[in-house]
């Protein structure tokens, strides 16, 4: 079975399977498939592509010779990083992102 955690895009679904394979094989793929989805109006991928990051970079920088070698040091890595609760501070408002983004809003004429 494959863990698979996705965000909520119209795309991410057992149909864009049969869309892209022959229908055998596309229900193949989803017979295997454990799909996650993550809030639709939530920053959970963020948060989960930060930390990933911050383990490659603190953690994962180097070739690691074994398996165990690497499963004690991302235990331990988990654990510093669990203690140190760091929070992500959200700067891109609503108010922001209607600006920045005006080009994907629908436009009205009245």
């Amino acid at each position: 079975m494959i863990r698979l955690v996705m965000d909520n895009l119209n795309t991410h679904s057992n149909a864009s399977l049969y869309e892209a394979f022959p229908a055998e094989t596309a229900r193949s793929l989803a017979k295997r498939l454990e799909i996650h989805y993550t809030p639709k109006h939530g920053s959970w991928l963020n948060i989960a592509e930060i930390e990933l990051s911050a383990m490659t970079r603190q953690c994962l920088d180097r070739r690691i010779a074994s398996i165990e070698t690497l499963r004690l040091e991302l235990a331990q890595w988990q654990i510093a990083r669990n203690n140190h609760q760091k929070g992500v501070d959200w700067q891109f408002t609503t108010d922001t992102a209607r600006i920045k983004l005006k080009r994907l809003y629908p436009q009205f004429k009245s």
